[in-house]
């Protein structure tokens, strides 16, 4: 029977040092453009959850999702979401409205993280490096005529330069132009993904990803396309992209790194598990471009070779985001905290 919990309180029970969820919900899919992603993200999370033992049902993001949580008593939801509806708010105020402990940030830090410009806004406000930017809305593009100040954004911003959807994820609509006679087309496709677009300075480097695990920043994973931008293609296809964890940089920067990963997931009030993705210039600088509220966890994704390099598989990677959204709903620290 779903929701049968060891000791009759939060649905839980603790089996050798370790919490065992009564009813798992591993949520995924749902409509948005990473629909599929997230699918792939749901399958292996659920499988790293079985095979540790846990009771695990796949749940699609769909009209009958609520009936569906309420009428089988889980006792808690491990988001698997990518894209809007699963990292904007959306889910986590349903899940809150009916009393489902959840994994991943909450509503306020979840919503905060997916609108890249106030992000980064917040992020530099606590003394990190962003880029230089200009946020555009599509409405001020072909209604108070901003088309016509396009070219006052390069030379504001110089190039190259970088414009993607405001809000989003997996590099949907992403381009990096070389000249600013490229810009107008680069953000109406961008407009095809978001009604605000970002157009950043580019900064180059090397790109690192930092997943924070409770507060504490995994070894950084060293992102190297084959060709071209790390975009979507170049994400999840395999062998599209060389990884390297922990990242072939020098060991002060590397701290500096996950310093500025924590930083940014205390920033926004994270909790349970983020990844920030960020540039480290020629002169070992971090600059910070967004934080996943709801990492990936596919065959290519970057936070499950974090943990691998930190000596956690999947399944114990899942299992310690499980205990922390049990132990945030029973009011208690993790198994090995002292708080």
């Amino acid at each position: 029977m779903h929701g049968a919990g060891g000791d009759g309180t939060d649905g839980s029970d603790t089996t050798e040092g370790r919490t065992v969820a009564g009813s798992i919900a591993v949520l995924s899919g749902g409509i948005s453009l990473e629909r599929e992603v997230s699918l792939r993200s749901g399958g292996r999370v659920a499988d790293a959850l079985s095979d540790r033992g846990h009771q695990v049902t796949r749940v699609d993001v769909d009209p009958n999702l609520i009936r569906t949580l309420e009428e089988d008593h889980f006792d808690v939801a491990y988001l698997a979401l990518h894209g809007s509806a699963g990292e904007d708010g959306t889910i986590q105020s349903l899940l809150e409205l009916i009393g489902l402990p959840y994994t991943g940030p909450d509503v306020l830090a979840s919503s905060i993280a997916w609108n890249k410009p106030i992000a980064q806004g917040l992020y530099g406000r606590h003394g990190l490096h962003v880029p230089d930017r200009v946020t555009l809305s599509q409405q001020a593009f072909r209604e108070m005529g901003a088309s016509a100040a396009v070219d006052r954004i390069a030379d504001s911003l110089g190039s190259p330069l970088v414009v993607k959807p405001a809000t989003g994820g997996s590099s949907l609509g992403l381009s990096i132009i070389q000249d600013a006679t490229a810009l107008p087309q680069a953000i109406v496709g961008a407009f095809s993904y978001a009604e605000v677009v970002l157009i950043e300075r580019f900064v180059a480097g090397t790109e690192i990803a930092v997943t924070v695990l409770d507060g504490q920043a995994l070894p950084a994973v060293e992102i190297q396309p084959k060709e071209g931008a790390y975009d979507f293609a170049a994400r999840y296809t395999a062998g599209a992209t060389e990884f390297h964890a922990p990242a072939r940089l020098d060991p002060d920067v590397l701290a500096a790194c996950e310093q500025a990963a924590v930083t940014a997931y205390t920033a926004i009030g994270a909790r349970h598990l983020s990844r920030a993705d960020m540039i480290v210039d020629a002169s070992g600088t971090p600059w910070i471009l967004e934080i996943d509220t709801c990492p990936g966890m596919t065959g290519t994704s970057l936070v499950p070779m974090a943990a691998a390099a930190a000596g956690l598989d999947v399944g114990e990677l899942c299992e310690r985001v499980l205990d922390l959204a049990l132990c945030d709903r029973a009011g208690r620290p993790p198994e090995g905290d002292s708080r």
